[in-house]
């Protein structure tokens, strides 16, 4: 466990974060599929992407990582056969992205990993996947892992994908699509969530010289026969880790810049910046960065479906604003690392805050919150967000604080950076 030092901060700082998660996956991906040596610069190295980057190696990509980047051989779109299990831990990506692009190897591939990542649903994309004629399943039938994917060439090219709960089945999809002869079809019947992560995804095959057309959200065909061209491409800083140091400029009233994290990013959770503004915040926008000076927070109503991963950093700071804050539209929390919905209403009642939590939102009134051991569910954005709350709170203490791992591994060393 770890405390979290309440005392003065520097009244401004600017802060460096890794690589992106959400591009560090995709680049690898991408390169993985491409026809050539590919350098991936600034990639985030987490067990996440580690998880992403090993079990391509399990899929016969080669690789190797220099220190200074990762260098990629691709495969031109046709992965090896494995007969092992491959133990994805609890990424969840990484689940979700490698079982689509499964169907471009040999033989079958059996994905597991840990006991929360066998309770976390994968049947929307199994299911896309059985409409392809591929015999996707899940090993005890409860659309949960291990699942079991087949790879070749499936006989169908059209399908539907359910994206009310994840986004990611639909990327899978994307991704794997234009290495098949005939392309693929697909229809979102449900959602998406977190519609950022698609763009993110298409402009990433667009880097590797891959053509899409699509109508908005709903209808996207992916032309087959294409090839993923190799090149050098670099890891843009993580949006998401750039909101727990804009969380900690809100409540404390000093002034923050993340480096490298701006508005021109496909990121959705760069978005965060501006909610904070909502709420009572100064937001500046520069061409190396984003700034975030606090001020007097007053509660707000937002719909946050499409950056949920913030959620919880959301309601630590709703915490300490005037009046009631809403946030809507995030039952799909309810399936990452925890469920998030129950594990931010649990922590912040223990720190005697006013939390009421609905299928699918949650209702945080600032007040007087005061210090508590905080259970991290070992899940890493519960971690990093209370920790914003120590900030403010004497007597606020970590525990299982090494789940920061999954996501940013140096989050405790960078965390210090705030103090004199």
């Amino acid at each position: 466990m770890i405390p979290i030092a309440c005392r003065p901060m520097r009244p401004a700082v600017t802060i460096g974060v890794p690589g992106s998660k959400s591009y560090t996956h995709r680049l690898l991906i991408a390169a993985a599929l491409s026809d050539g040596p590919c350098r991936i610069a600034n990639p985030l190295r987490s067990d996440d992407t580690l998880l992403t980057l090993a079990a391509l190696g399990d899929m016969g990509v080669p690789y190797r990582d220099d220190g200074a980047a990762i260098h990629v051989q691709g495969v031109v779109g046709r992965l090896a056969a494995h007969a092992k299990p491959i133990d994805l831990g609890n990424s969840g990506t990484s689940m979700r992205l490698l079982s689509g692009v499964a169907i471009l190897g040999q033989g079958e591939y059996c994905f597991t990993g840990t006991p929360r990542m066998q309770q976390r649903p994968m049947q929307p994309l199994l299911d896309s996947l059985n409409q392809l004629g591929v015999a996707a399943r899940s090993r005890h039938g409860n659309g949960c892992p291990p699942i079991l994917i087949p790879g070749g060439v499936p006989p169908g090219r059209h399908t539907t994908i359910d994206c009310g709960t994840s986004s990611q089945y639909l990327s899978a999809l994307l991704l794997a699509g234009p290495c098949l002869p005939d392309g693929l079809n697909v229809e979102v019947v449900r959602g998406p969530v977190s519609q950022p992560y698609i763009d993110m995804t298409l402009d990433i095959m667009g880097l590797f010289d891959i053509s899409v057309a699509r109508e908005g959200y709903t209808r996207f065909e992916v032309p087959g026969g294409q090839t993923y061209h190799a090149g050098d491409h670099a890891v843009e800083a993580d949006g998401s880790q750039a909101g727990y140091f804009w969380a900690a400029a809100a409540i404390t009233g000093s002034r923050i810049k993340v480096r490298g994290v701006t508005p021109a990013s496909r990121q959705g959770d760069v978005g965060l910046a501006e909610v904070f503004g909502r709420m009572g915040c100064r937001v500046e926008h520069e061409p190396d960065g984003t700034t975030v000076s606090g001020g007097p927070l007053t509660a707000i109503d937002v719909d946050m479906g499409h950056m949920p991963d913030m959620v919880p950093t959301l309601a630590v700071v709703a915490a300490f604003a005037r009046g009631t804050t809403t946030i809507r539209n995030v039952a799909h929390l309810r399936a990452k690392e925890s469920d998030r919905l129950e594990a931010v209403a649990q922590e912040l009642t223990r720190m005697g805050v006013a939390v009421q939590c609905g299928p699918d939102q949650l209702q945080v009134t600032g007040g007087r919150a005061h210090g508590a051991e905080i259970h991290t569910y070992d899940d890493h954005r519960i971690a990093m967000s209370f920790a914003v709350a120590g900030l403010k709170v004497p007597g606020v203490v970590i525990t299982g604080e090494n789940c920061v791992s999954k996501s940013f591994p140096d989050f405790w060393e960078v965390f210090q950076e705030l103090y004199p």
